[in-house]
């Protein structure tokens, strides 16, 4: 049980977010935001630290344990998920050497419920990075198809680098040819919801035009919303019934992507 409530169906709260530099985030008064939202997960994406160098303030917020998954390069990539109680097990690994030497994995279980914090890999900078991110994307599906057997529900949160559809991308026509919108990334994202699936937790819910959780920093793109939809929470087919809320928050800005807060009515056992 993550809430500590009595048994039954409980809300529980899982936020996901690409802080873009933990420490930065932090002085834009995320966990400000984070202490009043009841979360009972939350995952992050590209903290850029390393956790055994953080101050206290930043390194164990109240009320949640935490659990980083740093790169090894400084100031680059890295994961963290913070949890209102002791997780029965932790896996810090996807069993691939790029991967896991840049801290882009922390699974979390709780009873029959685990929840991910992932960050697929950026190919905007050029051609090796794109490889790299297709070589992930390689690897990354067969150890959905394996979670999809288990007797498990999950969620995985993260900065996938990959709007899906049209409507999850403002500019479609003009980034057809950009990383993040090309036609393999989408078909391999369509074969992750179609093929093996698994459900978008937010389109569940969510149909509508112009839900986006990043914005370019040039052009005015987050005034405007100019936006990709690119940050995810995806499930098992066993919570699609069980996603009662899900919200993109932008009042405030963090980072350059947005939270993605969705509540699940499970079981709490």
């Amino acid at each position: 049980m993550i809430t500590g409530a009595k048994k039954g169906n409980q809300t529980v709260r899982i936020i996901t977010i690409n802080v873009n530099g933990l420490r930065s985030a932090c002085s834009r008064g995320f966990y400000q935001w984070l202490s009043k939202q009841n979360a009972d997960v939350v995952c992050m994406q590209e903290t850029r630290v390393q956790h055994t160098e953080l101050p206290e303030a930043i390194l164990s917020p109240p009320g949640y344990l935490a659990f980083f998954n740093d790169a090894e390069k400084k100031g680059y990539s890295g994961v963290a998920l913070f949890a209102r109680r002791q997780p029965d097990r932790l896996y810090y690994t996807l069993g691939w050497d790029e991967a896991d030497r840049e801290g882009r994995y922390i699974q979390a279980d709780f009873g029959k419920l685990s929840v991910v914090s992932v960050y697929l890999p950026s190919g905007s900078s050029g051609p090796e990075r794109q490889a790299i991110k297709i070589d992930f994307m390689t690897r990354f599906l067969p150890l959905l198809e394996k979670m999809r057997r288990r007797r498990r529900d999950y969620v995985l949160c993260g900065d996938w680098n990959i709007a899906h559809k049209r409507i999850d991308i403002k500019n479609w026509r003009a980034n057809q040819k950009h990383s993040g919108f090309l036609p393999e990334e989408r078909a391999w994202m369509t074969g992750v919801l179609d093929r093996v699936g698994f459900v978008d937790a937010f389109r569940e819910i969510n149909e509508e035009p112009d839900q986006y959780t990043w914005w370019s920093n040039r052009g005015r793109a987050w005034e405007k919303n100019v936006g990709w939809r690119i940050d995810y929470q995806i499930v098992t087919p066993g919570l699609r019934r069980k996603i009662k809320r899900a919200a993109i928050y932008k009042d405030q800005r963090f980072s350059d992507h947005a939270p993605l807060t969705i509540d699940y009515a499970v079981n709490a056992d």
